[in-house]
């Protein structure tokens, strides 16, 4: 879905768990996420902590999608 959206001339980040399956689809914007069952947080975090964990996460997905690529990206955390 993320390089049919992109070439509907969308940009698209795709947050994932597995950045290797992502470069593998071809996606341009990776974002790395936490764990396979809990990809946007971290339930053993209280939730002050997770709160900031998920607004790190989206925050750099949303930087991500703002900049400019040249191929695939993987935005570090």
């Amino acid at each position: 879905m993320v390089k049919e959206i992109e070439r509907a001339g969308i940009p698209v980040v795709h947050i994932c768990t597995v950045v290797p399956i992502s470069l593998t689809v071809g996606a341009n914007r990776i974002v790395p996420a936490i764990a396979i069952p809990h990809p946007l947080g971290n339930p053993a975090l209280d939730p002050a902590e997770e709160k900031k964990l998920r607004r790190k996460i989206v925050e750099k997905a949303l930087k991500a999608l703002q900049t400019e690529v040249e191929g695939q990206t993987v935005f570090e955390n």
